[in-house]
C-alpha cells in the first residue's frame, strides 16, 4: 500500500511510520510526505530516508478547498493509495475528506471521543481524569471524529503536568500509529456502521 503522509511540524510520528515501513514484512511504504510549512522538521526526516517531499503552503491559496485540491493532486501524482495525517495542523475541507474517505487515518493524543481539539493534556488533568491516551481513527469531516482503529491508555499521575503527560502519550503514539496502519494495510479493518471491526 502506497502511503502519503501530511505533516506540519517536527515529524516524530512520521519517523515512527518510516521506521515501521523499513521492515521487510511491513505491508505499506511511504512514497510522499507533504507539509504545509517549509520549515517543518519532518521534511528533513523524510529526505534522509529517501522519501519524496512536497511543500504546499496554505498561504498560497485563496481557499481551504483550493489548498486541499493541490494536496490531492500531489498525492495522486505520486500514486498514493492511502493518507496518514501525522501532526498536520490544518482542518481539512469536506471535499478532501470525501475524496479520501476510508483511506485516511489521523492520530490524536486523547482517548476519543473525549477531549477533541487542542490543549488535551491540560484539559484531561483539569478534569481529574485518571487515564488519558491516544487514538488512531479514520478521518471524517468533523474534527477528531471517525471510526476508531486502535487506542492506547496512559495513566495520569498525581504530579503530572501537561508536558510530562504529553511526553508519555507521545511514546505510545509512536507504537500505536504503525500498529494501526499495519492493521489497515493488511486488510484486517472493516468499517461497519461507522465502527471498525478488526479481523483476527
Amino acid at each position: 500500500m502506497k502511503v502519503g503522509v501530511l505533516i506540519s511540524g517536527r515529524g516524530s510520528n512520521l519517523k515512527s511510520l518510516i521506521d515501521a515501513c523499513a521492515s521487510s514484512d511491513f505491508p505499506a511504504e511511504i512514497v510522499l510526505v507533504i507539509s504545509n510549512k517549509a520549515d517543518a522538521g519532518g521534511l528533513e526526516i523524510a529526505r534522509a530516508a529517501g522519501i519524496a517531499t512536497r511543500v504546499v503552503s496554505h498561504k498560497d491559496f485563496a481557499s481551504r478547498e483550493a489548498f486541499d485540491r493541490e494536496m490531492t493532486a500531489a498525492l495522486k501524482n505520486a500514486d498514493v493509495d492511502f493518507v496518514c495525517s501525522a501532526g498536520f495542523m490544518r482542518i481539512l475541507s469536506d471535499e478532501f475528506v470525501e475524496t479520501w474517505r476510508d483511506r485516511q487515518l489521523n492520530i490524536h493524543p486523547s482517548l476519543l471521543p473525549s477531549f477533541k481539539g487542542l490543549n488535551v493534556y491540560a484539559r484531561a488533568i483539569e478534569a481529574g481524569c485518571k487515564v488519558s491516551g491516544c487514538t488512531v481513527h479514520f478521518v471524517r469531516a468533523a474534527m477528531d471524529e471517525g471510526p476508531i482503529v486502535a487506542q492506547t491508555a496512559v495513566p495520569i499521575l498525581e504530579d503530572d503536568t501537561p508536558d510530562t503527560l504529553a511526553a508519555r502519550i507521545l511514546t505510545e503514539e509512536h507504537k500505536l500509529y504503525p500498529h494501526a496502519l499495519r492493521l489497515v494495510a493488511e486488510g484486517r479493518v472493516t468499517i461497519v456502521d461507522e465502527r471498525c471491526v478488526i479481523r483476527d
